[in-house]
């Protein structure tokens, strides 16, 4: 019988082919009662266990494959420091003597905790890090009963072989990177979690928080992952299975006609020249972005760089990461965030308790000014690395012109006290604010007076908009990038700057869906800035466009305010000449 699964499209592309079916789930955990001359002892083999998962984890970080995504590195490191991590080496080994039990249950009921912890954290990206903690607890699991670590991937599998796992790790993805697969799938994770994060860079065909493939799909099962609308078929029909084979053939084929325009310029039909830059996260993502044909980093996510970890990272850590994407761009532009926490995206070193609404709570710039110590270190961090490339500073949740005022004020004190200690940076390095939020944008001529760009973060703009939370499921499907009033204040912003000769880019989602690539342009957008997997579609879309003919389509949609005569005022947009 056929089932159809829906979960979170994570690579691009279709795969059909077999299943491949991993075992990493762990075993039923037994309570054992122990006499006080057993704990010593008992302790002794968590510790043990303990010291093996490192062990385990530094050699597969040392025998990373050249080819490899530059991710892994990283993610192993995180696995690596997390054992460091009390709540997982210390409090564990302390209920094995306050409950006088074994370390299997000790690990379960510290393991049950954090689950709970982490469940009840509201910002995503955090709360999917509970994968990474649980993955690191089933390594030392699988240590403390003597069982294999090692993902069990057999050599000879066929070329057109699919994943199919509860959950996959950084660690896991040494072993299947070499592996011969096609895609894969698993049942947990989401949009932001490592395995999404490894799957984008891997470029296979995937989809993850499928919740029970692993239960229902049988080894060597026909299946189908559409990693494109996040759906798995299993043992699909004959005529589905035809229609995805002539799918997949077309993104194949769309795909090589793609790669040959990697080295050409974004320019409209008309001679317009656009400006593709890529988002990222990590230092090591600068390689993805000139693969890409991306002319620059438009947006560098810096909070990654203080999350995960136990404390602040010093002024030179984060000068050395920003140092080392303005070289490897090589004289391209690199757009820094400056870091967008506070909240619930909150780490255990920053000492702020959660807030009972956390999107409308100190974060952004809101918590920089509030620990203007910590700002500033980033801020003098941001301005050294300047020295090495073109680095541009961005601030985050503007809301005001009080908020940016105080900002640059930040800025200026750093620089002077750079200059008093005789460190070297870029004495113009160019600012700009993030339109994150409708007052900003409804504002933004009094915000562009005292900044050199803007850059509008759709993903924010939409939910602070519309008064959703695009990661609660009961009301993602009202998340709608094209509300009138959405493309009233994009607009708006886009025009404002336009008319000011400052330029201004959209770095949010809406970037990197092709589908908005015309109406965008229509709109008055030259610069964008997305995920480096969606940039060869979007510069088609860009070289296929002719501004005389989507500035007035895209002038009719903004005109109307009925969701119904949008949507297919945007479709015939895009079924335009070149479309």
């Amino acid at each position: 019988m056929s089932i159809i699964l829906h979960g979170v499209p994570i690579g691009g592309g279709i795969a059909i082919g077999r299943a491949h079916l991993l075992t990493q789930s762990m075993d039923d955990v037994v309570h054992l009662a122990l006499d006080d001359d057993e704990i010593p002892a008992e302790q002794a083999r968590f510790d043990i266990a303990v010291r093996d998962t490192r062990k385990q984890l530094e050699m597969l970080w040392g025998t990373i494959p050249e080819n490899a995504p530059a991710e892994l590195g990283a993610f192993l490191s995180l696995h690596i420091m997390l054992l460091s991590d009390p709540t997982i080496s210390r409090e564990p080994r302390e209920l094995v003597e306050s409950q006088r039990c074994n370390a299997e249950w000790a690990l379960k009921l510290q393991c049950d905790t954090l689950v709970a912890q982490f469940d009840a954290i509201e910002e995503d990206y955090l709360r999917e890090r509970k994968h990474d903690v649980l993955q690191v607890i089933e390594r030392i699991f699988k240590n403390l009963g003597g069982h294999s670590t090692e993902l069990q991937i057999a050599e000879d599998l066929d070329e057109d072989t699919i994943l199919v796992a509860h959950d996959l790790s950084p660690a896991d993805m040494v072993y299947f990177k070499e592996a011969n697969v096609a895609a894969f799938v698993t049942d947990v994770g989401g949009a932001t979690s490592h395995t999404a994060i490894l799957g984008r860079s891997l470029d296979l065909p995937s989809v993850i928080a499928l919740h029970h493939a692993r239960e229902l799909v049988r080894e060597e099962e026909m299946i189908i992952v559409d990693g494109q609308q996040g759906v798995l078929i299993i043992d699909p029909p004959v005529t589905v299975l035809a229609e995805y084979r002539r799918r997949q053939r077309n993104w194949v084929e769309a795909r090589r006609k793609l790669s040959s325009i990697r080295k050409t310029d974004a320019i409209t039909r008309d001679g317009t020249p656009i400006e593709l830059l890529a988002n990222i996260e990590l230092p090591q993502d600068a390689a993805n972005v000139l693969d890409s044909g991306a002319v620059g980093v438009g947006l560098f996510r810096s909070e990654f760089l203080f999350l995960g970890r136990d404390s602040l990272p010093s002024e030179d850590e984060q000068y050395s990461a920003y140092r080392a994407v303005a070289e490897a761009m090589r004289g391209a532009p690199v757009t820094v965030r400056t870091m967008d926490l506070g909240a619930d995206k909150n780490p255990r070193w920053l000492g702020h308790g959660s807030a009972e609404n956390p999107a409308l709570g100190l974060t952004g710039i809101r918590l920089c000014l509030a620990e203007p110590l910590m700002f500033r270190g980033q801020l003098r961090a941001l301005l050294r690395a300047s020295c090495h490339g073109k680095i541009r500073i961005l601030f985050p949740m503007i809301n005001s012109l009080s908020e940016l005022k105080q900002a640059l004020a930040q800025l200026e004190y750093a620089k002077s006290e750079l200059r008093e200690e005789g460190l070297a940076f870029e004495q113009e390095v160019e600012v700009g604010a993030m339109i994150e939020i409708p007052s900003a944008a409804l504002v933004v001529g009094s915000l562009l007076k005292h900044v050199d760009f803007l850059s509008i973060g759709t993903n924010d703009l939409i939910q602070y908009t519309l008064a959703i939370d695009r990661n609660d499921d009961s009301v993602s499907h009202l998340y709608d990038p094209v509300h009138p009033a959405v493309l009233k204040l994009i607009s708006h912003t886009i025009k404002t700057a336009t008319k000011a000769g400052k330029p201004v880019s959209v770095c949010g989602e809406m970037a990197g869906d092709a589908r908005l690539t015309r109406l965008l342009l229509g709109m008055g957008l030259r610069r964008f800035s997305m995920h480096p997997a969606n940039l060869l579609q979007v510069k088609q879309n860009v070289l296929d466009a002719h501004l005389d003919e989507v500035g007035p389509h895209a002038a009719r949609i903004l005109r109307s305010e009925d969701p119904d005569k949008i949507a297919d005022l945007l479709q015939q947009l895009n079924a335009g000449p070149g479309a």
